[in-house]
């Protein structure tokens, strides 16, 4: 069945449900029915006796073979299915005051057996013979001290006609039930499935990169909220393919400059042209360029890996970060001797992946450097949180550029792309690390805050 429409799925288990239901109905209820008719038919003879049922003066000594309850004429026509005859205690039938259906002698003398046996004033009984049932109530009465026993019964005929009668219209009233609640059943079904169509529809197209189309279903259940979602993935999307396609621009823009620049001082050095004026200084700026190229080229590779250790948990191990800063300070000093720095830095231990934190110091202090005037300072600070700041007396970051500073290829005040800032963020990312950039009153810092 799970390879039909989902709309036939829902349809057929309400269908089922109800058909399950109306089915149940119909076998409970003749037991139902016959139970309730049974108390009902000894509730009518009960009734019909106590009609009957009339003496003037109770005061009157009277033989009980003579006593003669009085019929009115007003209840003989309601009673015309109740027989009503009057037994002493012997079993011997002195009057027959109703008789719409003789008993046979041996009814008769399970009726004598029953009275010999009753204690009760009045008691039900029911008697299964040749195939009908037969219901009676037995009601002992005194006279002149002596008991008399008023016995009335129907046979099962009428209460059997009742059952079948109420059981055929209700069977009838179901199963009108159970045709007519399938066209709710199927527009229900419909409603239910027709947004999950819809959102198919949006998945396939989001599949085949349409992503211009937006997920719009007004509503506030499970697929709604499923909506919403599928609506977050194409945004995410979308961003990341545009991402993706000013990354590769400025990627070939990045890798092109360079690569031209060599191949045209290459080419004119073996034509036995020198641009730069001499060969030293043309081979120079070809090895400049080529550690440019190299230097975007390890930087993708990097950012790719970030993407890749993005999905998977980090390696972490205990790390003295302070030792860590001190070590690539003193790789990054000779880049220019004329700042100076100022380092205050507490020992304290965290646990990070060294090789990622060390590419994240190395990329923010090469940042501080190239836009530093006189100085740079690394300070560290543990209240309320374990913080790093990394700062410059360099000029202030534009509202612009502060606002996609850690983007790729973000172009700098110095006209300079990169992707150092990109990785640095990605790193502090990945360990659940704070990296903001703010204007300080004399110049731009960085601020790592550990949670």
């Amino acid at each position: 069945m799970s390879n039909r429409p989902l709309s036939f799925q829902i349809w057929l288990i309400i269908a089922g449900i109800t058909t399950g239901i109306c089915l149940l109905m119909m076998l409970i209820l003749p037991a139902v029915l016959g139970n309730f008719f049974t108390r009902e038919l000894f509730a009518t003879i009960e009734s019909s006796q106590m009609s009957i049922l009339y003496i003037r003066n109770l005061g009157e000594k009277v033989d009980p073979k003579e006593f003669r309850p009085r019929v009115p004429n007003i209840d003989i026509q309601n009673n015309r299915t109740v027989s009503h005859f009057i037994m002493l205690g012997n079993g011997q039938i002195i009057s027959k005051i109703i008789s719409v259906s003789p008993l046979s002698s041996r009814i008769q003398n399970i009726i004598a057996n029953n009275i010999q046996n009753q204690n009760e004033s009045v008691k039900h009984y029911s008697f299964s013979y040749d195939g009908r049932t037969l219901y009676y109530v037995i009601r002992s009465i005194k006279i002149n001290n002596a008991p008399i026993y008023l016995v009335s019964y129907m046979w099962n005929n009428y209460r059997d006609e009742l059952v079948r009668t109420l059981f055929e219209r209700i069977a009838f009233i179901l199963g009108l039930l159970l045709v007519v609640s399938w066209i709710p059943a199927i527009l229900l079904a419909r409603y239910l499935s027709r947004p999950l169509v819809r959102l198919e529809e949006h998945v396939k197209a989001i599949a085949n990169r349409e992503l211009d189309q937006p997920v719009l279903i007004d509503r506030k259940d499970e697929i709604g909220r499923l909506a919403a979602s599928i609506e977050r993935m194409r945004q995410q999307l979308r961003i990341h393919d545009e991402a993706q396609q000013s990354l590769m621009q400025h990627i070939s823009h990045e890798l092109k400059t360079p690569v031209m620049v060599i191949r045209s001082y290459a080419q004119a050095i073996h034509d036995g042209l020198f641009p730069k004026g001499d060969l030293s200084s043309s081979v120079e700026v070809i090895e400049h360029e080529s550690s440019r190229l190299e230097k975007r080229i390890r930087d993708l590779l990097y950012l790719t890996k970030l993407d890749y250790l993005s999905k998977r948990t980090i390696k972490r191990e205990p790390v003295r970060i302070d030792e860590l800063i001190r070590s690539v300070i003193e790789r990054l000093r000779w880049n220019r001797n004329d700042l100076q720095w100022e380092v205050e830095l507490d020992e304290f231990e965290v646990a990070v992946d060294p090789e990622q934190w060390n590419v994240l110091l190395e990329n923010l202090l090469e940042n501080q450097i190239r836009y530093a005037s006189t100085k740079i300072y690394v300070k560290t600070s543990s209240k309320p949180l374990l913080q790093i700041h990394i700062g410059n007396d360099g000029p202030p970051l534009d509202d612009e550029i502060k606002s996609s500073l850690f983007q790729a290829f973000r172009k700098g005040s110095k006209g300079q792309f990169g992707l150092g800032l990109t990785i640095a963020k990605r790193i502090a990312d990945l360990h659940g690390v704070n990296l903001e950039a703010e204007n300080e009153d004399h110049g731009v810092s960085f601020t790592l805050t550990f949670p």
